[in-house]
């Protein structure tokens, strides 16, 4: 096969500490790359999510007479997901590297991805966390509960601690890029995708500068788990609601022949206690089922108004084709 051209999508905002030791970092290992003529060329794509430093001045500064970088700013902050299809769509690339910009992911991996991509002729590449460096415990035992959740409940396998670090081929792209679903959850929809998926396994570097913006129980890891991960992906959540209804009914026909043999047994049916128990059980289940309910419902919502998932105010050095 002839060496692939590849791109390396970083979604990020915020980042203007990290991007200079990313970019050489990054340039140093696919410059080695195409000595050894394992690809034939490469695209750095920065997809810029409204970043309010002095990031895209530093991307700017570093694009100047390279022709490698390419830049794609967003009208305002969309989030994670929506600036990797947007990078995705915008990729040329044989092949295509997503991957987040603050270097605990790092560069020097790539080689080992492209390895596998060619040897063992894989469409997905996925990266495997063996250890996260300068991560709480707490967080990484919520990681590991989210992920057994997801795994029981998902409609399609999702890898263990294979986080936004993946490398794909032009076909999975393609069909990637056919998916209109809002709030996309990038890692089940790759799972989804099927075709050859290996695994590499890595140690998670701790962030290079800067704050993560991504709290353990923070709205955006709450909302992203909710209406992307489990609401697209199972629907486990209705089924247990349309359980807890039923547990609810046989509970209140136990109480129902309760206080029926009481009454023709002749004795006083309880007062308040027993009252007030059943009222608040049964309000309990209501209100659960009809939050879950309420989740799909908001889906199908967000749905149907068709908007798109992001909208780009400016690009650098992206050709016509690529914006078409």
């Amino acid at each position: 096969m002839p060496s692939p051209m590849i791109s390396i999508i970083f979604s990020f905002r915020n980042e203007e500490d990290v991007l200079r030791e990313l970019i050489a970092r990054t340039r140093a290992v696919l410059t080695k790359e195409k000595e050894d003529k394992t690809i034939a060329g490469w695209e750095l794509v920065f997809v810029n999510d409204a970043s309010d430093d002095r990031s895209l001045e530093v991307l700017l500064q570093h694009a100047q007479n390279t022709g490698d970088i390419k830049i794609i700013t967003m009208s305002r902050t969309f989030g994670v997901a929506p600036c990797v299809m947007a990078g995705l769509a915008h990729a040329q690339g044989d092949a295509a590297i997503y991957m987040d910009a603050d270097l605990q992911d790092p560069p020097e991996l790539v080689p080992e991805m492209l390895k596998a991509m060619r040897e063992q002729n894989a469409d997905v590449v996925h990266t495997v966390r063996r250890s996260r460096q300068g991560e709480s415990g707490f967080k990484l035992f919520v990681t590991k509960i989210g992920y057994q959740i997801l795994n029981r409940y998902s409609s399609v396998p999702i890898p263990r601690e294979a986080g936004d670090f993946k490398l794909l081929s032009r076909r999975v792209i393609d069909h990637l890029l056919q998916f209109k679903e809002i709030n996309p959850f990038m890692r089940g929809l790759v799972a989804w995708v099927g075709f050859k998926q290996v695994f590499i396994a890595y140690d998670r570097q701790a962030r290079f500068a800067g704050k993560s913006k991504f709290f353990v129980l923070g709205k955006k890891v709450v909302s992203n788990f909710l209406n992307s991960a489990i609401i697209n992906f199972s629907s486990v959540p209705l089924k247990i609601a349309s359980y807890c209804g039923l547990c609810a009914i046989l509970i209140d026909i136990l109480f129902a022949i309760h206080a029926l043999v009481q009454k023709i047994s002749g004795v006083a049916i309880p007062g308040w206690t027993a009252l007030m128990l059943v009222i608040i059980f049964i309000g309990g289940v209501q209100l659960f089922c009809i939050g879950m309910i309420g989740l799909y419902l908001n889906s199908v919502h967000e749905q149907s108004k068709m908007r798109p998932n992001y909208i780009i105010e400016s690009t650098y050095g992206i050709s016509p084709r690529a914006r078409a």
